[in-house]
């Protein structure tokens, strides 16, 4: 089995993008049919995607947590400070290998792995 989408939603897609464009990912902003406009970017073999909130949706799901094995870790690290991102725990050393965990601008928690 292997993951082929991720949909995210957002208060604000293009702030979101912005985000995970500092992790590395290269979105194209389109719509399927009569859809909402949104962002994707493919990841290997899955898409990631962030849509507006639906109408039915108030808020974000700030309980969906990310983990992202990246490469060049420590520019990416730098890059982030300098944009002046969320650290929920600095780079370290753990179990599950050398992470970091940053906050987006939904409020998710996104780790980062060194590959």
């Amino acid at each position: 089995m292997e993951l082929r989408l991720l949909v995210l939603r957002s208060n604000d897609p293009e702030k979101t993008a912005s985000f995970y464009n500092l992790l590395g990912f290269s979105f194209e902003y389109h719509q399927h049919g009569n859809g909402p406009f949104h962002y994707a970017a493919k990841m290997e073999k899955a898409i990631l995607e962030i849509y507006p909130l639906t109408k039915s949706q108030t808020e974000t799901d700030k309980n969906i947590r990310l983990g992202f094995a990246i490469d060049h870790f420590e520019s990416t690290i730098d890059k982030l400070k300098l944009h002046n991102i969320a650290f929920a725990l600095e780079p370290t050393d753990t179990d599950f290998g050398f992470l970091a965990i940053i906050v987006d601008p939904d409020q998710r928690k996104v780790e980062l792995y060194k590959k």
